[in-house]
């Protein structure tokens, strides 16, 4: 079995309206609570083997904030493809993955993330910012992973639903 962590980035500031989408930075709740989120996995045993993200800013803050609060010791791993894009390429992507990864995460942006959920598991959830779903998936190999993969909603994680500020 492989575990998949599903994340949207945390909340992002619309305070510099001259930056481009891809360039918007996290807001203040974003900073608080993606190194929270990223406590939360540490608490819960689910330290990525691997983190995979968007590179837009917002992306890659949520992401490097996640990582150094749940102790995870490798390089964040950016990937311009996943940014603006649709699931296939987040399969095409966890498929090219080495099977020594067991807990991987993908951190991007809505709508994939939900339309993810969904296609991984059949359950359609809201994925406000910052939510964490944890998905148990019925492969021993990466490349094994399609659409066709009926995996396990184990659990979904909001700010909200965890914190209570």
């Amino acid at each position: 079995m492989k575990t998949l962590l599903i994340m949207r980035h945390a909340k992002s500031s619309w305070k510099y309206p001259e930056r481009s989408d891809y360039e918007r930075p996290l807001n203040k709740r974003g900073k608080r609570d993606a190194p929270r989120m990223g406590e939360h996995l540490h608490r819960t045993d689910l330290v990525p083997d691997r983190i995979l993200t968007s590179s837009a800013k917002r992306a890659r803050k949520t992401a490097s904030r996640v990582a150094k609060s749940c102790g995870y010791k490798r390089k964040v791993k950016k990937i311009e493809a996943l940014y603006d894009t649709v699931p296939g390429v987040y399969f095409e992507t966890l498929q090219a993955l080495p099977d020594k990864y067991q807990i991987v995460m993908a951190i991007g942006h809505n709508p994939t993330m939900e339309q993810l959920v969904n296609l991984l598991t059949g359950h359609r959830e809201r994925m406000p910012t910052a939510a964490i779903a944890h998905i148990q998936l019925p492969i021993q190999r990466w490349e094994a992973l399609d659409v066709h993969t009926k995996g396990t909603l184990v659990n979904l994680w909001t700010p909200k639903t965890l914190f209570s500020d």
